[in-house]
């Protein structure tokens, strides 16, 4: 019974996993080839079972190569959702004075998303936990620059060439811009979400960053983490939440305050 509950959990969080993607279509494709197999060796059609035999023989090589950002996907969600306590935390052993945003940082990020939404100015802002984005940020411009609301709005102003993009935001520092994310693949997104929304998708089912989306369109802000999007939040809905992610619930009463 423990064995049969053990797969039946395995089975249901592959799907969740897989779900919207274009990847849940191939391996329906892939379960359906295997079912093929088991067919023509029933029927002993040798030379067919011989071809499809050779087909699943490297099929664990071939799931690897189709899945690669699934698994990668599937390992973070280990790391990050199940290996993480508030007794025994890693990150806390070796953490070695890991950087989170301030009360201040936060503060100049939810100003300039605010008058940027005011504005109908499009942002995409990405603030990253434990991974450093070193390989996102190398794709855009490296700054290095201190976190205040003036900079993140002349950057995302519409004239300013480094507008189109991602802004990284790493260990307090505005780290880079102009960066580019890789796009989700689900395809059951809801219509209003542009390439922006998308985006911020994307980047958060592969590390364990966070993203706030401001609209082109509507002005509307967003919040993406986990493979998951929040759409059109209110200002103080977007505080509680990053005083959640880096400071902690006993910060609560100082975000409702600001």
């Amino acid at each position: 019974m423990l064995d049969i509950v053990l797969v039946a959990f395995m089975f249901y969080q592959i799907y969740l996993l897989l779900r919207g993607s274009v990847a849940f279509n191939i391996l329906i494709g892939l379960f359906a080839v295997y079912l093929i197999y088991l067919l023509v060796r029933a029927l002993d059609m040798t030379l067919l079972s011989t071809i499809l035999g050779q087909f699943i023989g490297v099929g664990v090589i071939a799931l690897m190569i189709v899945f690669q950002q699934e698994l990668r996907r599937f390992l973070l969600l280990i790391g990050s959702r199940y290996l993480r306590s508030n007794r025994f935390n890693l990150e806390k052993m070796f953490s070695f004075g890991h950087k989170s945003l301030t009360e201040d940082d936060i503060k100049n990020i939810t100003d300039a998303c605010v008058s940027l939404s005011s504005t109908k100015t499009g942002a995409l802002i990405v603030i990253s936990r434990k991974s450093s984005l070193e390989d996102i940020i190398i794709t855009g411009e490296v700054l290095n620059a201190k976190i205040s609301s003036g900079l993140i709005e002349s950057i995302f102003f519409k004239n300013n060439p480094l507008h189109d993009g991602a802004m990284i935001i790493n260990e307090n520092l505005i780290k880079g811009a102009r960066c580019i994310l890789p796009v989700t693949e689900n395809v059951n997104l809801p219509p209003q979400y542009g390439m922006r929304h998308r985006a911020a998708i994307g980047i958060t089912e592969e590390t364990d960053a966070i993203v706030i989306v401001v609209s082109e369109q509507t002005g509307g802000i967003s919040f993406s983490s986990h493979g998951t999007l929040k759409y059109s939040i209110t200002r103080e809905e977007l505080i509680k939440i990053l005083y959640n992610e880096f400071i902690g619930h006993k910060k609560q009463v100082v975000a409702e305050t600001i």
